[in-house]
């Protein structure tokens, strides 16, 4: 698995991670052992990057990390996780009590000293105007309590923003072939300021697992069901904030461009790390065989011109006039 340098974090992380959100529930339910099979599986498919947060699953994600590592603890894996959706979304929550409150949980959780890389997650745009937000991750660096800091955000503009602070070393974003705003603007300043970028929501919430119609019904407790119109957070996290039926339309025209053999998630991760400035995707896994599948389209060859035109062309035909304007 080719390994790429994380932005200002000094480490090195696989191209192809892996994002536990599914893991912590909120897909449906996932048991300890297939989670940890997922875990394991992964590691030995070559990945290197774990992404989680201390809400998926009230940090039932983070634990199940933890558990990884004990039981593997010759594996040097880099683990990025998230903070700040504990309390409502008020710029005054971002605080650095509840700054450190938070790490020190995220930190019991995963059995660490000191956190790889912390990102706030989704916060207010006023947040990273805040000088008093960054200073305190700041000394949060210094005390040692994390290594790294970086943003997860909704919007491009919020990216933008926050690639202009000095210590920033990585932006997770929304990207994937029906989700190319950022490859307007974001992605050269990331890479002119020595900033990972983290690409999320890469198969665009399952519309590019290639195995949904009009008649899949989600379970209850998956966001995709109780999401869909924005109803819990922002509609730009559930199938990259398209609607569902165009959504489908647009997968299967995807599909349609592929070479013979190559699936419709693998040649979307593919064509993904293939995005100058993209450091790596972090597709989600219910299962080994979803993540061993995942893993393995960093082994395909790099997207041709061809389907990366043909990628544009469809955005620009189902996507572009009606997502929001900063996604």
């Amino acid at each position: 698995m080719e390994q790429r340098s994380l932005g200002k974090t000094g480490r090195s992380v696989s191209a192809i991670g892996l994002g536990t959100w599914q893991l912590g529930a909120d897909w449906g339910e996932v048991s300890e052992a297939d989670a940890l099979a997922v875990l394991e599986e992964s590691v030995a498919a070559g990945v290197t990057f774990f992404d989680t947060a201390d809400v998926y699953g009230d940090g039932r994600s983070e634990r199940f990390i933890r558990a990884f590592r004990e039981r593997n603890p010759e594996q040097n894996v880099f683990v990025a996780t998230k903070i700040g959706r504990r309390l409502e979304q008020l710029p005054e929550n971002y605080s650095r009590e509840n700054f450190i409150a938070w790490v020190d949980r995220s930190r019991t959780n995963l059995g660490v000293d000191t956190l790889d890389l912390v990102q706030l997650h989704c916060p207010p745009s006023a947040v990273y105007t805040d000088q008093r937000v960054f200073d305190a991750l700041d000394e949060l660096v210094e005390k040692q309590a994390i290594a790294a800091y970086g943003v997860s955000v909704e919007e491009s503009a919020q990216a933008l923003t926050a690639i202009d602070r000095p210590g920033l070393s990585s932006v997770q974003i929304i990207l994937n072939p029906f989700r190319l705003k950022p490859l307007d603007e974001v992605l050269p300043a990331a890479r002119a300021h020595d900033v990972g970028i983290i690409a999320r929501v890469p198969l665009a919430s399952g519309l590019l697992s290639g195995k949904y119609t009009a008649d899949t019904v989600f379970p209850e407790n998956d966001h995709r069901t109780y999401n869909r119109n924005g109803e819990a957070f922002d509609r730009g996290e559930t199938f990259s904030g398209v609607d569902f039926t165009d959504g489908l339309a647009a997968a299967q025209e995807f599909a349609a461009a592929l070479p013979e053999g190559v699936s419709v998630p693998q040649a979307a991760l593919r064509w993904l790390i293939d995005q100058p400035g993209v450091t790596a995707a972090i597709p989600g896994a219910r299962n080994v065989r979803q993540a061993l599948a995942n893993a393995g389209a960093a082994d395909l060859p790099h997207t041709s011109p061809e389907l990366d035109a043909r990628v544009h062309e469809i955005y620009d035909r189902y996507f572009r006039a009606t997502v929001h304007p900063q996604w």
